[in-house]
């Protein structure tokens, strides 16, 4: 079994920046690709941000590229979500991810083997 424990989160004003922090724990022999995805209230959970291939590799979803940065931890059990310039469609409920990899989505699709609990991310708009 896989644990995923997350950190940050909050609210904050449009423009502004938050960070997030996964650390991933348990049996993680299989475990090759650790992201973030996140839920806004009415839309379908959308992939973020991920780190595979022992943390050398680095996928950013295309709604967020170039204001969100990924940084792999120590290589695979610890990344970091960096959310930089935040609009009000960046709220919602941000789920850390791990699966065997390498991609955690495909066309939108989900492939991950564990879930963590969701942090919250407000954009007071």
């Amino acid at each position: 079994q896989v644990q995923l424990l997350e950190s940050g989160g909050g609210s904050v004003r449009p423009g502004g920046s938050l960070s997030l922090s996964c650390r991933m724990s348990g049996s993680t022999d299989d475990i090759d690709a650790l992201g973030w995805f996140r839920e806004a209230s009415g839309k379908e959970r959308e992939g973020v941000a991920s780190v595979y291939g022992g943390g050398r590799k680095i996928v950013i979803g295309d709604s967020v590229k170039g204001r969100f940065f990924v940084s792999p931890g120590d290589g695979k059990h610890l990344i970091r979500l960096q959310m930089n310039s935040l609009t009000c469609e960046d709220s919602g409920m941000y789920y850390c991810a791990a699966g065997r990899g390498p991609l955690l989505w495909i066309d939108s699709k989900p492939y991950v083997q564990y879930w963590g609990q969701g942090t919250q991310v407000n954009v007071s708009c």
